[in-house]
């Protein structure tokens, strides 16, 4: 933090928001991430081998360690850089002119700087840069990787890209003692402590709604950041489909949606509200406020579909799914991300088949994505739910069987090590 009695106020200030929408005050905080960072490694005596850019926000360091090691030869030895989106907003750019007026360059010109970076015009670009100043890179997952190399491969000078598919921490998220049930065969045991789960994050729904939900239903979660290609209203883009939906006695839901939109991201905002106020219609719908870790265990711990459907190939991986499954939830997903890595329909999860999405406009691949997974969700996961719950249940157990290694935060740890330090 900034916020210290010895820095003028405006400096105070730089950190008060994690998202600003002043230009300024963000390129601030780069060179804070950036440069400060490298900085403070200096100040602590310690001298690292490799500096691993996460996403491109600090690559104000790459200027810093080009003063310290006097070659971008040099740099590059020791500079390794994660993209974590294919999204235009994930991957800045900002005023040439600025950045050299606050410093952000470390002394150099403003034509040093178009020299090294390869700038033509008067739009720093960050995660350019970054791949211009790293030895490798990577994206967070196969299908990311891909789409990654087609994105930037029409640049020169840009380091190789590699994947390294995301993954989250099995010791922190699994619910252990529906695993030991899985694990011994014990179904009664099992099915008891998903229906204490889902019991349990009700409490909330009823606290926060007045809404009681029952354990017995099929719950379906829609909660992560909402982000306009993320979808968070999909299942509402067909109201009849959706109103049959929450209607059905023979085969019931329940839905639950939470998260949190960006603050100045004004349509997404919009989406969350009009979630609100759809909610209010119907006792078998809620909207959650107040998204951190611990609401986030708690749904993912209460789901039976825990639903995904981002935009292909917008969603560079995606994580909350992977946690869901560590707690008996089943996928079910578009086949973007780390999906296509995981489901297999109807096995472990289920997923939206991929059309020809290349060569569809947005409304045509929303539509095909909205009836596809309607026809998925009343066709195959909701008789399979209530009339052949064995099979279900397996499905569960497979959905945790598969992701504990695969996606557990040590085997990407291992690779970040073999695949981009030691290199």
């Amino acid at each position: 933090s900034t916020d210290l009695p010895e820095n003028d106020y405006v400096s105070q200030t730089i950190c008060h928001r994690l998202y600003d929408a002043n230009v300024a005050t963000k390129v601030a905080q780069f060179i804070l991430l950036g440069v400060g960072g490298a900085k403070l490694m200096d100040e602590i005596g310690f001298n690292p081998d490799v500096y691993h850019l996460n996403e491109a926000h600090a690559i104000s360091s790459a200027f810093y360690l080009l003063n310290k090691f006097k070659s971008v030869e040099k740099v590059k030895e020791h500079l390794v850089f994660t993209t974590h989106t294919p999204e235009e907003a994930g991957n800045e750019k900002h005023d040439i002119y600025l950045c050299h007026k606050m410093s952000y360059f470390c002394g150099l010109s403003i034509d040093e700087v178009r020299k090294l970076t390869g700038t033509h015009d008067d739009q720093f670009n960050h995660s350019l840069t970054a791949l211009r100043f790293a030895r490798k890179a990577n994206g967070v997952s196969a299908l990311h990787g891909v789409v990654s190399r087609e994105m930037w491969g029409k640049y020169t000078g840009i380091c190789d890209i590699i994947s390294i598919t995301n993954a989250q921490n099995w010791k922190y998220w699994a619910d252990k003692q529906l695993y030991g049930f899985k694990d011994s065969g014990n179904d009664f045991g099992f099915d008891d402590r998903k229906k204490y789960l889902k019991k349990r994050a009700f409490e909330i729904i009823a606290d926060q709604t007045g809404k009681i939900f029952d354990p017995n239903v099929l719950t379906i979660v829609w909660a992560r950041r909402f982000a306009g290609y993320k979808r968070a209203d999909m299942l509402t883009y067909d109201m009849e489909r959706f109103e049959k939906l929450l209607s059905n006695t023979k085969y019931p839901v329940q839905i639950v949606w939470a998260g949190k939109p960006y603050p100045f991201d004004y349509p997404a905002i919009g989406t969350f509200n009009n979630l609100v106020h759809l909610s209010k219609k119907y006792k078998n719908v809620a909207v959650l406020i107040g998204y951190e870790l611990g609401l986030s265990k708690r749904l993912k711990q209460a789901s039976d579909i825990w639903l995904n459907n981002p935009r292909v190939p917008r969603e560079a991986s995606g994580t909350s799914g992977m946690t869901a499954a560590m707690n008996g939830a089943v996928n079910f997903s578009t086949d973007d991300g780390w999906i296509p890595e995981f489901v297999d329909h109807g096995n472990n999860g289920f997923v939206v088949p991929k059309a020809d999405y290349a060569n569809m406009h947005t409304h045509e691949q929303d539509q095909y994505d909205l009836d596809t997974t309607y026809d998925i969700l009343e066709k195959q996961i909701l008789p399979l739910y209530y009339d052949n719950f064995d099979t279900w249940r397996q499905i569960m157990k497979n959905g945790m069987r598969d992701v504990r290694f695969q996606f557990d935060s040590n085997r990407m740890a291992h690779e970040y090590y073999d695949l981009m330090y030691k290199s």
